[in-house]
């Protein structure tokens, strides 16, 4: 198979998985083994199309929630590993054939925050459908019920596989005990996808400086994860080789636990290793496609993963773009390489961040050059010196995680500068100009290479690129930065940056919460440009909200802080009942005080 009848076969099944219409099974197997009897690419793309089509409708038809609560008592097996969320633990469960959304609190959450993946458990409570708002996001992990647990029973391990997985991972999480509670959630993410007690604040460094991608397993990772069993392996014949390659892979997807990206570059792993095996080697290109196709068969509600599209498209983006622009960027090749291969993966994942997330942090590409390289070495050196320090233990794990830790305060630094870069985001009228400036380059080069008979064409290639990449990074940096010349002064907006928040600005910043979630709302103030907070109005003293308060202070210069009576938030104001609060051209009047602080900010007309 050629690498364009690959690349049309995964659109195929890619189309085909997003459709999901109800096509029988049988005749679209039986189109897809006619061709590849005979042979038939174009009817292979077609039976292919067909049964991903299939495959999804059924996929969708098992996600029916219970038709009514239900009490159940029955042991599960954990699916996922726990994480808490908001004082909750929150963990997938499997339950009999359903994959099931188990919430805990107080007793049951501690009991089930100390298990991992695999291991089973007793547990009682209540089977509920989701709420219709969470249906179509939960679906899409497979999930089709929630159950909240009230009671928690005797837990026991999992399989022998499970149980080796899961004690690699104990053993690399106690061996980073002498780092900081930050660095070791870095670590732990970096190497094994465990971002779990990673800290807002870090979380949103890595955010805003597009670095996150360091936190989730791709193929760089298996690749490491080869290298390292390479000595052991080259030892072997060619089929156990083979055979072994295969089994190192798949047990570093268990203990990775199959995320998205895991499942993209675990099977392009297994077509390389396959391809290399038999003699006939593939390019990566094709390697690719036909990974995407596999992965989607098997699963086709991954086509709906905002973690599989972003993993296939930097990928993509990497393989047809990343040795294009090397050529063509002035500069060191070293240089010119690393930043080809940071403008690829730009470039490949555009077009889910930009619709989802609302654009592209332009500070991505200066962070990524700098943090990239020391990833490579961090990621190595933790799946070897980090198991080793945790069995080993004091005082040479401590002794072994010193480079780790010089490492990951690169990093992290590095996530802090990019994040405090004032460099604005790409967002779609950026992404025109940019394409507007890439087919005027193309028009030019083809037209001066039909005037001087291709020569100059290629002789100019590494100035025009370079003139176009100035183009396009005046277009990137500056328009973010116009952008408030562009708000008539005075003008008054009021938006919501997060679910539980609202934001007034009038020359002054006025932030209203009532149960924003920390993350989402620095993500929200962030991408709307706030740096300094007038006055935050907290309508709950609770100790949630006092954190989500603690943690603006942290990030943002805070002034003013009102909240209600009984309050738990430190420093902050209760205001009398009928009073107002005026803050630049804003006013706050304050209608009650107890139990909850009821305002209405007051803009100026008009």
């Amino acid at each position: 198979m050629s690498d364009r009848a690959a690349i049309a076969l995964a659109a195929a099944v890619v189309g085909g998985a997003w459709w999901s219409a109800a096509v029988p099974l049988a005749p679209a197997l039986a189109v897809v083994a006619f061709a590849l009897a005979l042979r038939r690419p174009l009817t292979l793309v077609v039976g292919a199309a067909l049964l991903a089509s299939a495959l999804g409708a059924r996929a969708w038809a098992g996600l029916v929630p219970p038709g009514q609560p239900e009490a159940v008592a029955v042991e599960v097996v954990l699916l996922s590993d726990p994480v808490e969320v908001r004082g909750a633990t929150k963990v997938d469960v499997g339950l009999g054939t359903r994959r099931v959304e188990a919430w805990a609190r107080d007793r049951p959450a501690v009991v089930l925050g100390t298990l991992l993946a695999g291991e089973r458990v007793v547990v009682e409570g209540r089977l509920r459908p989701p709420p219709p708002e969470a249906r179509p996001w939960l679906a899409r992990r497979h999930v089709s019920a929630r159950l909240s647990v009230e009671e928690v029973g005797p837990a026991r391990s999992g399989n022998l596989v499970s149980r080796m997985a899961n004690g690699v991972r104990r053993t690399l999480v106690a061996g980073a005990r002498p780092l900081d509670r930050d660095r070791r959630a870095l670590l732990t993410g970096m190497v094994f996808g465990d971002d779990r007690d990673q800290s807002v604040v870090v979380a949103d460094d890595f955010r805003a400086a597009g670095l996150t991608h360091l936190l989730a397993v791709s193929g760089q990772n298996v690749a490491f994860v080869l290298v390292l069993a390479g000595p052991v392996l080259r030892r072997l014949g060619l089929r156990s080789r083979w055979a072994a390659s295969l089994g190192v892979i798949a047990f570093f997807g268990l203990v990775t636990r199959w995320e998205p990206s895991v499942l993209r570059a675990s099977a392009m792993a297994a077509l390389a290793v396959t391809a290399t095996g038999l003699g006939r080697p593939a390019s990566r290109r094709r390697v690719l496609a036909l990974a995407v196709a596999g992965v989607v068969l098997v699963d086709p509600l991954l086509v709906r993963s905002v973690g599989f599209q972003l993993s296939v498209g930097a990928s993509a983006g990497i393989l047809a773009l990343a040795a294009p622009l090397a050529r063509g960027l002035p500069g060191p090749r070293w240089l010119a390489e690393a930043l080809g291969v940071t403008l690829a993966a730009q470039v490949g994942v555009a077009p889910v961040l930009v619709p989802v997330f609302g654009g592209l942090p332009v500070a991505s590409i200066p962070a990524n050059l700098l943090a990239v390289p020391a990833a490579g070495p961090l990621m190595m050196w933790g799946c070897t010196a980090g198991l080793a320090a945790g069995i080993l233990g004091p005082p040479f794990d401590a002794v072994l995680h010193q480079p780790s830790a010089w490492l990951l305060g690169w990093v992290a630094g590095v996530a802090r500068w990019g994040a405090a870069l004032p460099l604005g985001r790409m967002e779609a009228p950026h992404l025109v100009g940019l394409g507007v400036v890439a087919t005027g380059v193309v028009v030019l080069r083809r037209r001066r290479r039909v005037g001087t008979g291709g020569e100059a064409g290629v002789t100019g290639r590494g100035s025009m690129v370079g003139i176009a990449g100035a183009v396009a990074g005046a277009l990137v940096v500056l328009a973010p930065a116009l952008e408030p010349v562009l708000v008539a002064p005075g003008e008054v907006v009021a938006a919501a940056p997060a679910r539980g928040a609202q934001l007034w600005r009038s020359g002054a910043v006025v932030v209203v919460l009532d149960d924003a979630d920390g993350a989402s709302l620095l993500e929200g103030l962030r991408t709307r440009g706030v740096q300094r907070i007038d006055v935050v109005v907290a309508r709950r003293g609770s100790s949630p909200l006092a954190a989500t308060v603690s943690l603006l202070r942290s990030r943002l210069a805070v002034g003013a802080v009102l909240a209600p009576e009984g309050h738990q938030i430190r420093g902050a104001v209760v205001p009398a009942v009928g009073g107002m609060v005026e803050v630049g051209d804003l006013r706050i009047a304050v209608g009650a005080n107890e139990p909850v602080l009821d305002v209405e900010v007051i803009a100026p007309a008009s």
